[in-house]
């Protein structure tokens, strides 16, 4: 008799935080409406309803903070090069099984994330072909066209479909041209294979030339496929975006 089939784990979503941003250090920590800026984001990953919540971190305070969000934390090599490899780190230890064939990376400098974008992201990995799925949403404000903090994504989109295959990402604005351009949102959903093979990649020629990982990507063949929504959470990145991510909360504004 055959053993019985074993029902598919769901998909693991992993948020990787550090201390020792560039520009913003200590910012997991950072108190937004009297809570660290990881637990608003701990909350909303919870929200989504699509799996278990892990933080990849490096320091004690960081992961004591995760743990009374109600996610789990997982100590990770502080000189671990980027979020992905900290992600990547994170899967190994919670899920030497490889239990969890779908991996959800989700930044954890985005308190205002809205749930729904993790439950989109999903969408396009129903075909089997799509190697890694990320958001993207219409830009609706013309300084974001030139602005070269925000990532433009180039994407073949067939008419009345929301989801397509994404060509190309750059800080430039791109395509040229009459038409919507697409701002490109750091959200990822990987298929394990597909996160191990993107790690075990040395930096790409355009990825270092931009300065967009999922370039490497691209650039090894992997598919990438893009989804529209309808909302741009706010990334954190410095004391500005802290102050305007307290306003939308309800927290205090720093002086």
């Amino acid at each position: 008799m055959s053993p019985p089939l074993r029902s598919a784990a769901p998909p693991l979503i992993v948020l990787p935080a550090r201390m020792a941003s560039t520009r913003l250090p200590g910012k997991p920590l950072a108190d937004i409406a009297g809570q660290p800026m990881i637990a608003h984001v701990v909350a909303r990953a919870l929200d989504a309803h699509v799996g278990p919540v892990v933080v990849a971190c490096c320091e004690d305070e960081v992961a004591r903070a995760v743990t009374r969000a109600g996610a789990r934390a997982v100590m990770t090599d502080p000189d671990l090069p980027s979020g992905s490899d900290r992600v990547w780190a994170a899967v190994q230890s919670v899920d030497p099984e490889g239990r969890h064939d779908l991996i959800i990376n989700v930044q954890a400098d985005l308190p205002t994330l809205d749930p729904v974008l993790i439950r989109d992201v999903l969408g396009p990995m129903s075909d089997p072909a799509v190697d890694i799925a990320t958001p993207v949403a219409v830009i609706s404000d013309p300084a974001e066209i030139t602005d070269p903090s925000v990532v433009k994504a180039v994407m073949a989109q067939r008419r009345g479909h929301r989801a397509g295959r994404a060509l190309y990402f750059s800080r430039q604005p791109v395509p040229h041209g009459d038409g919507p351009f697409l701002h490109h949102i750091g959200l990822y959903a990987y298929r394990r294979d597909a996160l191990r093979r993107f790690v075990a990649l040395p930096p790409s020629p355009l990825e270092t030339r931009e300065r967009l990982e999922q370039l490497r990507a691209l650039e090894d063949g992997m598919r990438i496929d893009a989804v529209v929504v309808d909302t741009i959470p706010l990334g954190v990145d410095t004391e500005a975006d802290l102050d305007r991510a307290r306003r939308m909360l309800g927290g205090a504004v720093s002086a």
